[in-house]
């Protein structure tokens, strides 16, 4: 814990954004740190709670709220409280290999969890981590960690999103020769293609990447198993595959008008600007998606939803539209019933604060177009059975529709159809969290292709859990944190 009478004493302080007509400009993050002083103010405010519901599955028992990668929060609070950077620095990376994202993108359990929230006043955990994990890299506590011996096991590890990055790092930190195979022309995943830079910029998975190869994990670029590459090699050539592609199956919204030129899916759209920032050459086969002079219409409100409206209005959207077909939460969550779990309730983003309309309890019907080009969609409301109610249909104009509603299961033609995975009743590849593995021998899944759509947070716990499992298969017993 940190201070004793910390909490008393000291109001909860956060980051701030910077303006929005001087963020809107550019593509570079936006989020202002606290000064040192401050911070260490906010970890004091951590208090001896008895139960830390904030350290998630582990420290209490499994289902329990709070962080899944089981940080250990008061911890590293009081050591930022005492001025102890660098030893919180390395107690916040013995569970999460990636706290410089999970600092930027998580949407942060582990608040919603804090005994400090029953007042509405949580402990800024999620800002102090940030701050710690960009202190290590500022200071140059990112260092390879080596092997002390190798195994000489050889492993495959498909996709380099976060499940997979994790998996592939604490591996090779036992001693395997691990091999990282990722389709796309640079590791990340949905962290460096989906994620928009202005709300994590690219560079810090760089600096993972270079330290991950120092570690002896190899990459394989444009390398995508079961399309230009037979999954079946991999079965051949490694003693363990792991399976870490992610959910990218795509929720269509299948309407007349569907067909219409200017409707796409989110994950068509985010890329390219990323990859525009980057100067990563775009993939073909899809069509520049830009939102400039456009009237824009995000159908989804989560997370992804959320980005396409930022990145829409970076680009010059003349108007940019937001429909949740869920109904409006309420702005405040009832403690007494929802506490210390996460809570629904009315979460309004960054980029809905930098101008985008947002609408609940709204079904789009139909999309109308002239010469093959969307131009309106007719819409309803609907009621809490998610039934039209009579005499609210609408029509709003949109020059580019953009749907962001999740994703529902892996794709499966390509590496899960080759490998003959088994799938589970939603569509991903079946393995339990007991083992990871998977139907076929010696291949195990982790991640969003396991557990279907979900957290980054959750997404590096299962990348972890699923390295240990596989040391323990092929070396007996494994020495890998679970």
């Amino acid at each position: 814990m940190g201070k004793v009478t910390g909490f008393l004493e000291i109001e909860r302080e956060d980051r701030d954004y910077a303006p929005v007509e001087e963020r809107v400009k550019t593509w570079r993050e936006f989020v202002l740190p606290l000064p040192e002083k401050e911070l260490r103010d906010q970890a004091a405010r951590c208090m001896d709670c008895g139960i830390p519901y904030c350290h998630g599955t582990g420290a209490v028992a499994p289902g329990t709220p709070g962080c899944p990668v089981n940080n250990q929060i008061p911890d590293w609070n009081d050591l930022v409280y005492k001025g102890e950077w660098e030893e919180a620095a390395r107690n916040l990376h013995s569970t999460n290999n990636f706290p410089e994202v999970t600092g930027r993108v998580c949407p942060a359990p582990c608040e919603a969890s804090c005994t400090l929230n029953i007042d509405d006043n949580p402990v800024a955990i999620k800002t102090i981590e940030c701050a710690i994990a960009d202190r290590a890299i500022e200071s140059g506590w990112i260092k390879p960690v080596l092997a002390p011996a190798k195994t000489g096991k050889k492993i495959a590890v498909v996709g380099s999103g976060p499940a997979g990055l994790a998996c592939a790092q604490q591996l090779a930190r036992a001693g395997h020769d691990v091999h990282v195979y990722e389709k796309f022309a640079k590791a990340g995943g949905l962290l460096r293609y989906g994620i928009p830079d202005f709300k994590m910029e690219k560079g810090i998975i760089d600096i993972r990447i270079d330290q991950m190869q120092a570690e002896g994990v190899t990459f394989h670029y444009n390398a995508h198993v079961g399309v230009n590459l037979p999954a079946e090699k991999l079965l051949k050539d490694y003693d363990a595959v792991a399976l870490t592609g992610g959910a990218e199956a795509p929720r269509d919204l299948p309407i007349p008008g569907r067909e219409l030129s200017g409707i796409h899916f989110a994950m068509d759209f985010l890329p390219q600007q990323n990859r525009r920032v980057s100067g990563e050459v775009q993939l073909e086969g899809i069509p520049p998606i830009v939102a400039k002079s456009k009237k824009v219409v995000v159908i989804g409100g989560g997370d992804t939803g959320s980005d396409c409206i930022g990145t829409s209005i970076r680009q010059g959207a003349v108007s940019v539209m937001n429909f949740e077909i869920m109904p409006e939460p309420p702005v405040k969550e009832n403690k007494l019933l929802t506490w210390p779990d996460w809570p629904l309730k009315l979460r309004t983003s960054s980029s809905h604060e930098e101008g985008a309309t947002r609408e609940f309890s709204v079904l789009t019907q139909k999309f109308t177009g002239d010469n093959g080009q969307v131009k309106k969609l007719n819409c309803v409301h609907i009621d809490e059975k998610f039934k039209p109610i009579p005499g609210t249909e609408f029509e709003i104009e949109a020059d580019l529709v953009l749907l962001a509603m999740g994703f529902v299961h892996p794709v499966h033609d390509g590496l899960l159809k080759s490998l003959n995975v088994e799938l589970d009743a939603r569509g991903n590849a079946r393995a339990s969290t007991d083992n990871y593995k998977t139907s076929v021998a010696k291949v195990f899944s982790a991640g969003d292709m396991r557990r279907g759509q979900s957290l980054v947070v959750w997404a590096i716990r299962e990348g972890r859990q699923c390295a240990q499992s596989i040391d323990t298969f092929l070396m007996g017993s494994s020495t890998l944190p679970r």
